[in-house]
């Protein structure tokens, strides 16, 4: 038996409002982009901050996680890494690299401060739950 493992944990910060969307088999998906930041000396010997940028999707998140996924907000994302393809209105074939997330965590209070120093720590619960089995590419709304 062949032994592999596709996850992917990161902490960052909401680029854009979630969007929300549901399936023709009525399942709801939220989109959202997470920029994560790597710190390092340039060759000029000052800091340099490099932003990386992730497409998060979530399959029947619960309300709650909606409301917070807000521009701005920080959140830990744990999930598997997800390759596709689809052909645009022009019949041109795109390619994307998503992070299908089973695991959310607002790490930031509304005030922006920690979790635990906000009313945020009873339900920031970790939100767990994969894609629907029986969703195809025909079901995404994008």
């Amino acid at each position: 038996m062949a032994f592999s493992l596709n996850r992917i944990m990161l902490i960052g910060n909401l680029g854009q409002d979630a969007e929300n969307r549901f399936t023709t088999n009525n399942v709801s998906v939220t989109t959202f982009s997470l920029a994560t930041t790597r710190s390092y000396k340039g060759k000029d010997g000052n800091w340099v901050n490099e932003a990386t940028w992730h497409n998060i999707v979530s399959y029947n998140l619960p309300d709650f996680y909606k409301e917070q996924l807000k521009k701005g907000k920080k959140f830990y994302v744990e999930g598997r890494l997800s390759k596709r393809d689809y052909t645009d209105k022009d019949g041109i074939k795109r390619y994307i690299t998503e992070v299908i997330s089973e695991q959310l965590i607002p790490l930031e209070g509304r005030e922006g401060g920690s979790t635990g120093s906000s009313n945020y720590s009873e339900k920031a619960t970790t939100y767990n739950d994969p894609e629907p089995a029986a969703s195809t590419d025909d079901d995404l709304p994008f």
